[in-house]
């Protein structure tokens, strides 16, 4: 894999000029390489690029082609064309975020439990950040990572899965580092330095996720994808603030459902208990948007 504008994170060459905010350096990629790279390690690559238009994009045209292998990471300082889930966009400063890729290959575990990689990757985030960030991250099903500023949960992050060839899968990882209040999307946003992050250093915070995700994932395989052998299942409740609250589920066709969110069964989705006394499952790939009912 050879990314477009590739920077190794040093403070020499015509780079260095683009560098302009001093709360927002550049990612070390020499020194990611080294702390994370290992021979009996998952990440068998990774590569920073200043600028792309989407990170999942580019390691899927990689994979698909050959030029990628399982474990490589593709990081961007800045995206100009990121998409969240149904193809909605996600838009920050440069250098103001994480803003990732990885390409997995899971082939001991069915295909029927890859949808259980979204929220994988969410206990991994937020186990990663809450040890490097000291922020307390909690999961929106399916996809979205909530901060809390100013007692108000915020998205501060999102997660986007996308199959690459047969056999692959990249999943992409934004996550808000230092936004800050008058540089949101949206009101509902938020960041790790607004909510109160200890560290907003993106290489520690970087390599605590990667390292926390490696492990979640070497368990999930172990376990054969089976998310109650290997913990996952218990470790997503555990973090998962929709449970326990009254939703509508917007389906397509201006169909919707409403009713507690109680579970998130062995196949990774959200049951809800109507009002009929009836428990109904929803999957990632049939729900348009999740809302408070």
């Amino acid at each position: 894999m050879t990314p477009r504008d590739a920077d190794d994170g040093s403070s020499n060459g015509p780079a260095a000029s683009r560098w302009s905010d001093l709360d927002r350096p550049p990612l070390n990629a020499t020194a990611l390489r080294r702390g994370l790279v290992r021979p009996d390690g998952l990440w068998s690559a990774l590569d920073v690029v200043q600028r792309t238009g989407s990170t999942n994009a580019d390691l899927v045209a990689a994979a698909e082609a050959g030029r990628a292998a399982e474990g490589a990471v593709l990081i961007a300082e800045e995206q100009t064309a990121a998409r969240g889930r149904l193809d909605r966009r996600w838009t920050a400063p440069a250098r103001s975020g994480l803003f990732f890729s990885v390409l997995l290959r899971p082939a001991e575990v069915p295909v029927a439990r890859w949808g259980w990689l979204p929220l994988l990757t969410g206990v991994a985030v937020a186990t990663g950040l809450a040890r490097s960030a000291g922020v307390d991250t909690a999961l929106k099903w399916p996809n979205d990572l909530l901060v809390t500023v100013g007692g108000e949960e915020r998205k501060a992050g999102g997660i986007l899965v996308e199959r690459a060839g047969n056999d692959g899968v990249v999943i992409g990882v934004g996550i808000n580092v230092t936004l800050r209040a008058d540089e949101l999307p949206v009101p509902q946003a938020g960041s790790l330095a607004l909510a109160d992050a200890v560290s907003t250093d993106r290489d520690t915070l970087l390599r605590a996720v990667l390292r926390s995700l490696e492990d979640w994932y070497g368990r999930w395989r172990a376990a054969g994808g089976d998310p109650a052998v290997g913990g996952l299942q218990e470790a997503y409740a555990a973090g998962c603030a929709t449970l326990g609250r009254r939703v509508r589920a917007e389906l397509p066709g201006d169909r919707s459902l409403i009713g507690e969110a109680v579970a998130v069964d062995g196949d990774g989705r959200l049951v809800l208990a109507t009002r009929e006394g009836v428990q109904e499952p929803v999957g990632a790939g049939d729900i348009v948007h999740l809302r408070p009912a």
